[in-house]
């Protein structure tokens, strides 16, 4: 077997090991799901799985520290971000249990023309069948929640291959399902290699794929999908903002920061292009540029620690080769442009990069915030909605028409009025539209598809009087 370190990516010293999962396995984990899919008998009741699901949560809450230092060990999610991931990933437990006592059928009536007339009729949802789950290092905690306890909470069996820079946070969750009565067979952890993967997303044995991760992969994979397979990708944006002149500064700026260098902007929805008023637009990025100066950039497992490490030193050389290259064409650099290490890219505020720049078009996944000044706001909104990525939104506005206007035209899956782009709960509809993504996120989405609907549809007998003349 394959043995993988796992490394903390500012320093890249060993955090852990964790063993591939081979073929072999993975195709025997396989028949083992369709076998416990296709044997009612052995589907576990709903009042089991909630109380697995209630267990799982208190054993989070007591391993709060310890989880959100492996995700800042793992990942490079700052420490004070981490420990809002871990208190997200328990609430989004308890959503799980919310979300299966609300997944229910309903009465169809029948009675609505004659030709239905003299039935009763009513849906149930079923568990879909196997899941397979593919995830993304960000929310190495967080987003397994999301993918695999709604499996749980619909009664399919699932198998969950972490990303490969994360996979410590996903191995813990899995024990920990383990210790709240799980039986193992209904929740198999597979890391592995990329063929292996493919491999697995591709069986026919798949009822349902969920992926969070790049769109080239995504795309890719759907595109190799058995005939049958159901799935859901969540993917990246290049999330606009629009800003007119009656933004309020104060509650702005602060929230542009957070949105825009929260976990070095490795977040899907980060703020990446602000779209500014030509008479505020300097304004706004110099307010951004001081405030991102004072963000402490270091290893994430530090109390004082900000923005911690890109994932992957080849990620910083992207950054840096895509900054580099907006400067040569003209961009303003109102703060940061460089590398602090081999690990590290100090945050970053340009000034009207280029419309044609990769880090104007592109998703950056790092800490760089564009300001672009704009005259008239249809002019924002179309160059706001030119790329082919849709996924959240903001306005910052004291203008009740400019908001409603945003919100109609900004081609986006959501939008937030004074607030950033990277705002979510984790029970609310998270979707990318167009490249961004396929299908609806949020637990009790997921939970959704992954269940379907069976219609009964009951004949009724005519009833026959034969009271007694003795009566």
């Amino acid at each position: 077997m394959h043995k993988h370190t796992v490394v903390n990516p500012y320093d890249l010293s060993p955090v852990g090991e964790v063993l591939y999962t081979v073929w072999a396995d993975i195709d025997a984990f396989l028949d083992e799901a369709v076998k416990l899919h296709k044997d009612r008998a052995s589907w576990l009741p709903a009042w089991r799985r909630i109380e697995i699901l209630d267990r799982l949560a208190e054993l989070m809450k007591g391993r709060q520290d310890e989880l959100a230092l492996l995700i800042a060990s793992e990942g490079g999610k700052p420490l004070i971000d981490a420990r809002v991931e871990v208190a997200r990933a328990i609430d989004g437990v308890g959503l799980c249990v919310r979300a299966l006592a609300a997944n229910n059928g309903e009465q169809i009536p029948m009675d609505l023309t004659q030709a239905g007339a003299g039935r009763m009729a009513f849906t149930m949802r079923e568990p879909i069948g196997p899941v397979v789950a593919i995830s993304a290092f960000n929310h190495p905690l967080n987003l397994i929640v999301h993918q695999v306890g709604p499996a749980v909470a619909a009664g399919c069996p699932v198998l969950v291959k972490p990303a490969g820079d994360t996979p410590l946070s996903c191995m813990k969750f899995v024990e920990m399902l383990y210790e709240a009565g799980l039986p193992s067979e209904w929740c198999r952890y597979v890391p592995c290699d990329i063929e292996t993967a493919t491999k697995m997303v591709t069986d026919p044995r798949v009822a349902f794929f969920s992926f969070i991760g790049s769109g080239r992969v995504g795309w890719m994979l759907r595109s190799k999908l058995a005939p049958g397979t159901r799935c859901a990708l969540e993917h990246g944006g290049v999330a606009p903002v629009i800003v007119d002149e009656t933004a309020d500064f104060d509650t702005m700026v602060p929230a542009l920061v957070k949105g825009g260098f929260y976990h070095s902007g490795q977040v899907c929805v980060s703020v990446q292009r602000v779209f500014a008023s030509h008479a505020i637009a300097e304004k706004l990025a110099a307010a951004i540029a001081e405030q991102a100066d004072e963000l402490v950039v270091g290893n994430a497992i530090e109390e004082d620690t900000d923005c911690g490490p890109l994932i992957r030193p080849a990620e910083v050389d992207r950054v840096e080769s895509w900054v580099r290259e907006a400067l040569d064409e003209g961009a303003g650099l109102i703060t940061g442009g460089e590398r602090l290490g081999d690990t590290t890219y100090k945050p970053t505020v340009l000034l009207n990069p280029p419309l044609a720049a990769r880090i104007s078009k592109q998703e950056v996944f790092g800490p760089v915030v564009n300001v672009y000044a704009w005259d008239k706001i249809e002019q924002a909104l179309e160059i706001a909605n030119a790329l082919p990525f849709a996924f959240q939104s903001a306005v910052f506005t004291q203008n009740l028409a400019t908001a409603t206007r945003c919100i109609n035209e900004l081609e986006a899956a959501a939008v937030m009025v004074n607030d950033h782009t990277a705002f979510r709960v984790d029970w609310m509809p998270f979707a990318g539209h167009k490249q961004s993504g396929y299908g609806t996120g949020g637990i009790a989405y997921t939970l959704h598809d992954m269940t379907q609907e069976k219609l009964a549809v009951i004949k009724l007998q005519e009833s026959v009087s034969t009271i007694s003349k003795e009566f």
